[in-house]
């Protein structure tokens, strides 16, 4: 078979896939086999783009955009931001402990370990559910997930600090499984009055435009976040899934629910591999 149509069938092959997980088709493919499958979807999508380009999102597709963001990112306009979440960081609590303490090496290149499933409680655990263990076994008040001034700053500079660790999250036992799977489900799964599904824009019509924004693929997302929109406004990956769905005319999760943790899981260990770069401008 010659390569061109060797690349056919791959395409072909994780199309047929994927195209059974939209319609809600049972599958008994291994989380590998899935990202494995969005990578060649993808592949054949945009022939071309390396892979790191991914971590771009649609900036990848646009070397105008990209050339805008790297000006941007030279003197970020939300340093400010990152700034106070470093102060929250470093905060001492009452007992004169700080996050630091809470992760292996101060907090250096932990982040793209999470999500991880917690067997003992039987649940995905996020990074900013982390955060708050660390306040709670200090005696502190947790923060409110949704807080872009607490939580939302705090996340943006902790998550600098595994900038450049590939991400590495582990789905290794039938609760883990049925934890992706759940968050596999949410993702092909049409809401709102608009019915779509997270696939039905990153996935269908990735690379497209829906009103004035260009669509960017599922691999390459989860690694970025924090992300502050317009230089200004702060996303943690939550509060991104909670404005797909108003814009999808549907009711949000909460931030830090049990729907979003396991989308996030899903999500993001199909973004396996790939470097994270935190806090970044987004149109």
């Amino acid at each position: 078979m010659s390569p061109i149509a060797c690349h056919a069938s791959r395409f072909k092959r994780a199309f047929l896939t994927l195209l059974l997980l939209l319609v809600g088709a049972p599958l008994f493919a291994s989380p590998e086999e899935d990202r494995e499958a969005f990578l060649a979807f993808f592949s054949g999508r945009f022939p071309g783009v390396p892979l790191e380009q991914y971590v771009h999102g649609s900036m990848m597709l646009s070397e105008d955009a990209l050339s805008q963001y790297e000006s941007i990112m030279d003197f970020p306009p939300f340093q400010g931001d990152i700034d106070r979440g470093r102060m929250l960081w470093e905060k001492p609590f009452a007992n004169g402990r700080t996050f630091a303490d809470c992760f292996d090496d101060g907090g250096r290149n932990v982040a793209g370990l999470y999500p991880y499933y917690d067997e003992a409680n039987d649940r995905v655990v996020t990074f900013e559910m982390a955060l708050n263990a660390c306040l709670k076994e200090n005696g502190e008040a947790k923060l409110d997930y949704g807080d872009r001034s607490t939580m939302g700053v705090l996340t943006a500079y902790a998550r600098t600090l595994s900038d450049g660790m590939a991400m590495n999250i582990k789905v290794d036992s039938e609760g883990a499984r049925k934890k992706y799977e759940a968050g596999r489900a949410f993702y092909f799964r049409r809401i709102g009055q608009h019915n779509l599904a997270c696939a039905s824009c990153h996935y269908t019509h990735a690379g497209h435009y829906f009103r004035d924004e260009l669509l960017s693929p599922t691999i390459g997302q989860a690694v970025h976040f924090p992300v502050f929109r317009g230089g200004e406004f702060l996303f943690t990956l939550h509060m991104r899934y909670q404005r797909c769905m108003e814009a999808l005319r549907a009711v949000p999760f909460a931030a830090g629910s049990e729907e979003l943790n396991n989308l996030e899981y899903f999500h993001s260990y199909l973004n396996n591999g790939l470097p994270l770069k935190a806090s970044v401008y987004r149109r």
